[in-house]
């Protein structure tokens, strides 16, 4: 579904990504791990042309979704494409109501015709969204601002998402609901690329997983295998 061909990346002069390469499979969960400036978001931010790579000297090089190249695009026609991203820091319109949130995640056209199917599914996903349908996002709690940009994200009707940091500074039983969510969200037929530093959780429901050090990539595997990895356990699960 997705591949990343040896891309290098830069803010203006200063290098972030060097030679970096990943695939995401149809229906798979798969986690990018790695210490804070690792270049995790701006891997995220690359595959949505919120920032894009350097020119690719190499002939197969580039960012490339169902066998068609994107790296290029506007992001408004990487959505459309069918993907989605829900940046770090649950982004949502405050002074908007949680029902007029959900409904702006439905803007391209293929979502807009089955935007009341698609509520309903966000609803049945985050029972307490519907609960705070009519209040405005900016008096959600943390984990409900999550959940609520997670609804946006599914309103447009995505066949790959893209997660930043979902679990960051939530409580530990909302902690649960968001890996629980990413896992309910994957079993209806929603690849997912996830960058995560709760390693345990992330790993736990991952098919795959990569570790990105320093913007280069230095381990991939099995969730399973890179679990029991003995320099993931040193280096991010204290063992």
């Amino acid at each position: 579904m997705l591949r990343i061909n040896r891309i290098d990346v830069f803010y203006g002069d200063v290098q972030i990504l060097w030679d970096v390469s990943l695939t995401v499979e149809k229906k798979e969960i798969v986690t990018v791990l790695g210490p804070n400036g690792a270049g995790k978001s701006t891997l995220l931010r690359a595959i949505v042309n919120l920032i894009h790579p350097k020119e690719i000297d190499r002939i197969d090089g580039g960012i490339f979704y169902q066998g068609n190249r994107i790296d290029g695009l506007s992001p408004e026609e990487t959505v459309r494409l069918g993907i989605s991203i829900v940046p770090e820091g649950a982004r949502v319109f405050q002074e908007m109501s949680v029902l007029d949130n959900l409904r702006m995640g439905s803007y391209v056209r293929k979502a807009k015709e089955v935007r009341d199917d698609t509520l309903e599914q966000v609803y049945t996903l985050f029972p307490r969204l519907r609960e705070r349908n009519s209040q405005k996002a900016k008096t959600l709690s943390g984990g409900e601002r999550k959940m609520l940009a997670l609804g946006m994200a599914l309103m447009s009707r995505p066949d790959l998402l893209l997660l930043d940091e979902p679990s960051l500074s939530l409580q530990p039983n909302f902690v649960t609901r968001v890996f629980q969510s990413i896992k309910e969200i994957n079993q209806r037929g929603v690849a997912v690329l996830l960058v995560e530093q709760n390693v345990h959780w992330a790993l736990e429901i991952s098919h795959r997983a990569y570790v990105l050090e320093n913007g280069r990539m230095t381990l991939e595997g099995t969730g399973e295998e890179l679990l029991n990895h003995q320099d993931v356990k040193r280096a991010y699960l204290a063992l």
